[in-house]
C-alpha cells in the first residue's frame, strides 16, 4: 500500500487560557483531521529522543524512523544536502540564522521573515566581506542560511535564536564544550560582532527600517556538524521510490539524505501564506508513481514562535481544508488503496513560543482497517487511541 505523511510543523501545543482551556488544535475546525481519525487509529509519538533537543531536524528525522544517536549531525548539514552543498572530510556545517538585535535585545530568529531576495543581497555581501578559504556564506530561504567553517570543531555549545526571543544577545554566544573547540568558538563570535558591524547600514536594512520592518543586522550561527552516514529510507523498509515535499531547506535536506525525490512547489512559503493547494496536488502527482510522499507544512510552526494563538488556528485550519481535503477526497477516486497519517513534529506552544519535547498525536488512516474510538484530532483525544505512546521506528513502521 502507497502512503503519505502530512506534517503540520509545530503544529500541537498547550491549553490556552484565552481559548477557554483548549489547544490550538482542539479549538480549531478541523474536519477533516477529524474525520481521518475517526475512521483511523490514533496515538502519540515521542519525537525527541532522550537527550537531544527539541529541533524539527530531532523530530522530523524521528517520524521518519531514524536512530538519532546514530545518524544526528546538526542541522546545517542537512540545509547543506537540500541547498547542493557537498560537505568535503574536515568541513563543518552550521544554520546561519540572519537575525535582527535591537540594542542588547536578540528580537526576533527571522529578521521579520525577510525575503529569500533581500537575504542573498546580505549573505553575498557577507560572503565577500567575511569568507576566506577557512568561512563561507551560502544563501537558503528567507532568514535560513548556511555556513562551512573548514576544520571547525563541532564541540560547542550554541542556542537556538528562536528558543531566545527577547533575551540579551551576548550570554548567548557560542562557547566552547572542549578546550580544543576554543578557536572555532572565536572565529564564530567574532563572525557574529563583525557582521553587525557590517550590516546595520546596509541598503537592504536601511529600506527595511523606512518600511517599518525589523532589519536583519546580525547573523546567529548554531547546529554544528559533519556530513552524516545516513542509510535511504529505501535501504531501511524496502519500498520502492519516495518523494519530499517541504519550503525549508532543513526538511529537503533530511530528504535528500533519506533518498527522497525533492519536489519544489511553487509559491511554497514556509509561512501562512504558504501554496497549501499546490502542496496537495504535487503530493497526488507524486503518489501516482511514487510509493512514499512525505508533505511537510511549517506554517503553524513560526505561528507558534511568533506567540500569535489567532495565526496558529488559521494554519492549522488552512492545512485541513486546503491540503488533507483535497489529498483525500482525490485519493477516495483512486482505485489503488493509499495510507494516510498525519502529525506534527513537535509542540511549539504559543505561550513560550519554542519547541518542547511534549509527546505529539497522530493517526494513520488506511482504508478497510479497523478504527478506534477516538473521533476527533488533537493532543487530548488520543489519548484514549489505540497505539498509546511509540517512539523511535515504531510509528513509520506502523504506518508502512
Amino acid at each position: 500500500m502507497k502512503s503519505i505523511i502530512i506534517l503540520g510543523d509545530g503544529m500541537a501545543d498547550e491549553p490556552i487560557e484565552a481559548l477557554g482551556g483548549k489547544t490550538p488544535m482542539q479549538y480549531a475546525d478541523t474536519p477533516y483531521m477529524d474525520k481521518l481519525a475517526a475512521l483511523g487509529v490514533t496515538g502519540q509519538m515521542k519525537t525527541v529522543a532522550d537527550g537531544f533537543h527539541p529541533g524539527s531536524e530531532v523530530a522530523n528525522m524521528a517520524v521518519l524512523g531514524y536512530d538519532l544517536p546514530k545518524v544526528y549531525e546538526g542541522r546545517g548539514v542537512l540545509e547543506a544536502a537540500s541547498i547542493g552543498v557537498t560537505l568535503q572530510p574536515g568541513e563543518m556545517a552550521m544554520r546561519c540564522n540572519l537575525i535582527c538585535v535591537e540594542g542588547e535585545i536578540l528580537k526576533n530568529h527571522s529578521a521579520g521573515h525577510i525575503s529569500t531576495e533581500e537575504a542573498d543581497e546580505l549573505i553575498q555581501y557577507l560572503n565577500e566581506k567575511l569568507g576566506s578559504d577557512k568561512v563561507k556564506f551560502y544563501t537558503g530561504v528567507s532568514y535560513r542560511h548556511l555556513l562551512v567553517v573548514k576544520n571547525g570543531d563541532k564541540r560547542l555549545d550554541c542556542t537556538p535564536p528562536h528558543d531566545v526571543p527577547l533575551h540579551p544577545f551576548r550570554p548567548l554566544m557560542i562557547k566552547p564544550e572542549a578546550p580544543e573547540a576554543k578557536e572555532t568558538a572565536d572565529l564564530l563570535n567574532d563572525l557574529i560582532l563583525k557582521s553587525q558591524e557590517l550590516l546595520k547600514d546596509h541598503p537592504v536594512n536601511l529600506k527595511r527600517i523606512a518600511a517599518g520592518k525589523d532589519p536583519a543586522n546580525s547573523i546567529w550561527p548554531w547546529s554544528p556538524g559533519y556530513r552524516p552516514a545516513m542509510q535511504t529510507m529505501q535501504e531501511m523498509y524496502g519500498f520502492g521510490k519516495g518523494s519530499v515535499i517541504s519550503a525549508v531547506d532543513l526538511i529537503r535536506g533530511i530528504g535528500v539524505y533519506a533518498g527522497l525525490e525533492v519536489i519544489n512547489v511553487e509559491g511554497a512559503t514556509g509561512l501562512y501564506d504558504t501554496n497549501y493547494e499546490g502542496k496537495a496536488y504535487a503530493a497526488l502527482e507524486a503518489l501516482k508513481t511514487n510509493d512514499f510522499v512525505y508533505l511537510h507544512v511549517e506554517a503553524s510552526d513560526e505561528a507558534g514562535h511568533e506567540g500569535d494563538v489567532e495565526l496558529k488556528i488559521k494554519t492549522i485550519e488552512y492545512l485541513d481544508k486546503r491540503a488533507i481535503r483535497i489529498i483525500y477526497e482525490e485519493l477516495q477516486k483512486w482505485d489503488e488503496p493509499v495510507a494516510i497519517a498525519v502529525l506534527p513534529d513537535h509542540p511549539t506552544p504559543c505561550s513560550i513560543r519554542t519547541h518542547t519535547n511534549t509527546p505529539v498525536p497522530f493517526l494513520i488512516y488506511k482504508p478497510g482497517q479497523e478504527p478506534d474510538a477516538v473521533t476527533r484530532f488533537d493532543e487530548f483525544s488520543v489519548l484514549n487511541g489505540k497505539y498509546g505512546v511509540l517512539e523511535k521506528d515504531e510509528f513509520i513502521r506502523e504506518l508502512l
